[in-house]
């Protein structure tokens, strides 16, 4: 599928993982593992959220929001990954690449500003937990989770219009497990730099202050948590807290390695081990971490098991 430098490029070769390719049988199966356990635990969640009443508060409300996020997320990439170990050649359309390019941005600006949404969420429940119900009612989780979704497609406009820009008039091979700016503009004849540049400016804006606003969340969270008088207030406290933040540490560091720089510097298998934490291995431990370290949500499992086994 050679080009000369005077064909514009339709379609693109994925590349995988060549490296690993005598892992190939290995990896798929674990790789397909994966994401049917992550499919089942974020459908799980969305069911088992929809159905137990107790459940019908503000944090899991958003919660929802990020296992739909994740489902959507995963179901984007994943499945394009495991082809390349079954076949020899991936191949995807100009308007497919670009497509899950714009998905990809969109769902992962979604999830960044949904976990600060849930970050601030957790605030008003333990520094102001009287009257949090009243702030945090139902009008006003619908039009934060609005604003989440309205900011994280336009803000992302102008990356994909700037990809859409690039002209892909050299090599055709994607060096990645699915179409993301850096090895897009690895392969790009010109205007690198301004894609480069649009892409680092709308994902620092969206990754930075999503991550202050948790961090400044957890700082006020952190200062009431001491205040609490009794030991096993805190401990409950934590515990609801630790679950988000868990997610915040894999999540946010590894988009940050991967975007907050100001240039593409890193090698693509490097880049590749770093994709794969935040479009696999988050969107797994999502349901696993937050139904084992919360008791609401194991507790309603509990009794949703009891009642369907009387």
């Amino acid at each position: 599928m050679g080009n000369t430098n005077d064909t514009q490029i339709t379609l693109f070769r994925i590349l995988g993982f060549p490296s690993l390719h005598k892992l190939k049988n290995l990896i798929f199966v674990l790789g397909l593992f994966i994401y049917i356990i992550t499919l089942f635990g974020n459908v799980f969640i969305v069911l088992m959220v929809r159905k137990e009443n107790r459940l019908h508060l503000p944090m899991y409300f958003f919660l929802v929001n990020i296992s739909v996020i994740d489902i959507f997320y995963t179901s984007n990439i994943v499945p394009q990954m495991l082809a390349t170990f079954v076949v020899e050649i991936f191949i995807i359309s100009y308007t497919g690449c670009i497509s899950q390019f714009f998905i990809h941005i969109c769902l992962g600006s979604g999830e960044c500003l949904t976990l600060a949404t849930m970050a601030v969420d957790r605030y008003v429940a333990v520094c102001n937990p009287l009257h949090y119900l009243t702030i945090m009612n139902y009008t006003v989780c619908a039009a934060l989770l609005a604003g989440v979704w309205l900011v994280a497609v336009i803000a992302n406009i102008p990356p994909l219009m700037s990809v859409c820009w690039l002209n892909f008039c050299g090599s055709n091979t994607v060096n990645h497990f699915f179409c993301d700016a850096p090895p897009l503009l690895e392969i790009s004849c010109y205007g690198s730099q301004v894609v480069e540049s649009v892409n680092f400016v709308v994902a620092a804006c969206i990754i930075m202050s999503s991550f202050s606003v948790i961090m400044l969340s957890y700082i006020m969270i952190i200062r009431a948590i001491i205040l609490i008088p009794t030991k096993g207030g805190k401990l409950k406290t934590f515990s609801t807290c630790a679950s988000h933040l868990i997610i915040v540490s894999i999540f946010f560091g590894s988009l940050m390695i991967m975007y907050v720089r100001p240039g593409y510097t890193n090698s693509p298998e490097y880049n590749k081990i770093v994709a794969v934490c935040y479009t696999m291995v988050t969107p797994m431990l999502n349901p696993i971490i937050y139904t084992f370290r919360n008791r609401d949500i194991k507790h309603a499992v509990k009794t949703y098991f009891m009642c369907h086994s009387a």
